[in-house]
């Protein structure tokens, strides 16, 4: 997806288009609903509900069927996220790496202290932070591994990733 699109349409604005796209692309192939949540996701950075019914009514399915693959997949969304999306993983690997005391870090840092648990995405306070536990970013043999929007960064431990986040404080000023 082009960078413009996907920036105009990061408030939800527009999402009915996207989903009319998607559905023409992906409807006569076979197994279309997650693609096309996937293209959704992509542009607008979550599943909006208003949605749902169009996506329903497009693959003749119940409104209840598309939730239920929406609600079922951790990785969609069905509000906005925050500005910077950090997704920590607690694989294996990455747990005997120090993953746990990673997480806890990332917690603090950000401002979720106290929620995110139960394996549930936590926004911070400020809206800026949403930290998201993940179960496996394909980095095994250099954990434990982060990834900051798009970006996975490796070997990651407290003092990098307050390095990758200072970074980011600092490109925003």
């Amino acid at each position: 997806m082009q960078a413009t699109q996907q920036g105009a349409a990061r408030d939800g604005e527009g999402a009915e288009h996207v989903a009319a796209q998607a559905l023409a692309r992906w409807s006569d192939r076979p197994g279309p609903l997650l693609p096309i949540l996937h293209e959704i996701q992509e542009v607008v950075g979550y599943i909006p509900g208003e949605v749902v019914p169009q996506i329903a009514r497009g693959l003749n399915l119940s409104r209840a069927e598309v939730h239920g693959v929406i609600s079922y997949y951790h990785h969609f969304r069905t509000e906005a996220p925050a500005r910077h999306v950090i997704q920590v993983c607690r694989a294996e690997s990455c747990q005997a790496m120090g993953a746990e005391a990673l997480y806890g870090h990332v917690m603090r840092r950000t401002g979720c202290e106290g929620g995110g648990e139960q394996g549930h995405a936590c926004r911070g306070a400020d809206g800026r932070y949403q930290v998201e536990p993940v179960y496996c970013l394909g980095l095994c043999a250099a954990s434990p591994a982060v990834m900051i929007g798009q970006t996975l960064h490796a070997r990651v431990d407290a003092s990098r990733f307050d390095a990758l986040i200072d970074a980011l404080e600092e490109d925003k000023r």
